[in-house]
């Protein structure tokens, strides 16, 4: 069942947003080499809290393995979820994706932009460019009675043809009083196919896009995933509102 929020829930889901859209915006200067995962997963936090919000991946999980973190910093190969390691030191030319969710008098915001590291290759750039483009391609096309199949497919497409592949394993996702609703937004799918949108439904937008192919796996830690042939994967994800006209990001 996918919920339809009210408008009080809409505007609880703004601020939410706005929260997380400008730390991440705030973030973004530190990202540079020689700073580590951990130091931007401390600044995050405490930018988080400064504005009386909660980080929302903070204990998420199951009892056995909760998601001891603030932000999810993954870093060339790896797709998402990579815990931040004061170990993990940031060098020229690497790629990092940032994952960061927030929570606000009870509300969930969602969000994910991927970065180079100083200069890099143009092919990293292009990786880069061709994710961020498929998430607006998929925006852009977002209103009441469109079906779920249409998103999905914008953004397989997209990817596919500039010659980078979609990760099939994991999915976008509702959001809304739980950082995880209903539905589940696949990367990759055909038109006319999944339910159909309706106003007031609020959605995480996700394309994970991968250099080579699209197949990944989880590493020991049980969170980090990464490209099962190595190669560089980015992420870009925003927290969006269903309207009758059209998509409004509220991560922004």
């Amino acid at each position: 069942m996918i919920s339809i929020k009210k408008d009080k829930e809409i505007k609880l889901m703004r601020q939410a947003g706005a929260i997380l859209a400008e730390v991440m915006q705030r973030l973004v200067p530190y990202v540079q080499r020689g700073v580590s995962t951990l130091e931007l997963d401390k600044l995050a936090e405490e930018m988080i809290r400064k504005r009386g919000a909660k980080p929302a991946f903070k204990g998420y999980g199951d009892k056995r393995n909760k998601y001891p973190a603030t932000l999810c910093a993954s870093v060339n190969e790896q797709v998402v979820h990579a815990l931040p390691d004061k170990n993990k030191i940031l060098k020229q030319g690497d790629i990092i994706g940032l994952d960061c969710g927030v929570k606000y008098k009870k509300y969930y915001s969602d969000m994910a932009i991927t970065l180079g590291v100083g200069k890099i290759s143009p092919q990293k750039e292009k990786l880069i460019v061709v994710t961020k483009k498929s998430l607006e391609k998929a925006i852009s096309i977002i209103k009441e009675g469109i079906f779920l199949g249409d998103v999905s497919y914008t953004i397989q497409s997209f990817v596919e043809k500039n010659g980078f592949s979609v990760v099939r394993q994991l999915t976008g996702h509702g959001i809304g009083k739980k950082l995880h609703e209903e539905p589940s937004i696949f990367n990759y799918g055909e038109p006319k196919t999944g339910p159909i949108l309706k106003a007031g439904m609020t959605l995480a937008i996700e394309p994970m896009v991968n250099m080579g192919d699209w197949q990944v796996e989880t590493l020991g830690d049980g969170w980090t995933i990464v490209t099962k042939d190595r190669k560089l994967s980015a992420h870009f994800e925003h927290t969006i509102l269903v309207t009758k006209t059209g998509a409004e990001v509220l991560t922004k």
